[in-house]
């Protein structure tokens, strides 16, 4: 008896199909975005500029050890008051100078060893290179977050107007103005670096121990 030919499949759709699906899932997938700290870096520089002596008082000095310890200004501090502390030493506004260095806005208690003013307060930070990742990025959080803090307590002052509804004065300019970022705004740029000025962000980050 013949055998019978088995019919052929016609695949010829398969590869449209294929090319469909394909489309399908490139067009509704969600790719996620890997997330970090915004930082940018300084230009090049190689001009031979003697740095400016920096006083000590208006240095804040951040220190993680291999065990993930805490040191602030030499002493051990848990992070949960981290942020608090730099704060305090951000808004502390010591100077008394008639030079025109007070800080007319700051709050804080003016004490006469802590920064004279926001423009001088430099935040220093070093860690060892057996510090943990997790332990690292927290100190970084806090720290930023004492910067915002103070920007979103100054632009409440001067621009809750503009924004009566927003809990977060600041975070509402900045994302309108991420919102429109194809078109400039000339008055909201300079509001936000108006902002900014006012506590400028100067975390610095020492090379970590090679020990």
């Amino acid at each position: 008896m013949a055998k019978r030919a088995a019919p052929e499949v016609n695949a010829g759709s398969m590869a449209d199909i294929a090319f469909l699906l394909l489309i399908f899932f490139l067009v509704t997938t969600t790719i996620e975005k890997d997330k970090g700290l915004l930082r940018s870096l300084p230009p090049i520089d190689d001009s031979q500029v003697t740095p400016p002596i920096i006083k000590q008082k208006n240095l804040f000095t951040v220190l993680i050890n291999r065990n993930n310890q805490l040191l602030v200004e030499d002493e051990q501090m848990d992070i949960k008051n981290l942020r608090q502390a730099a704060i305090d030493f951000l808004d502390n506004g010591g100077s008394t100078n008639a030079a025109g260095e007070s800080c007319t806005y700051c709050k804080g208690k003016g004490l006469a060893d802590s920064s004279d003013h926001p423009d001088k307060a430099i935040i220093s930070m070093k860690h060892d290179r057996e510090t943990s990742y997790e332990q690292y990025m927290d100190v970084q959080n806090e720290l930023v977050a004492a910067y915002n803090f103070l920007r979103e307590r100054e632009a409440a002052r001067l621009y809750k107007k503009y924004y009566p509804n927003a809990d977060k004065v600041f975070t509402a300019m900045l994302e309108e103005k991420e919102k429109n970022q194809y078109s400039k705004d000339e008055v909201l740029n300079e509001r936000i670096e108006n902002v900014k000025s006012l506590f400028p962000m100067k975390l610095s980050e020492a090379e970590p121990d090679k020990n």
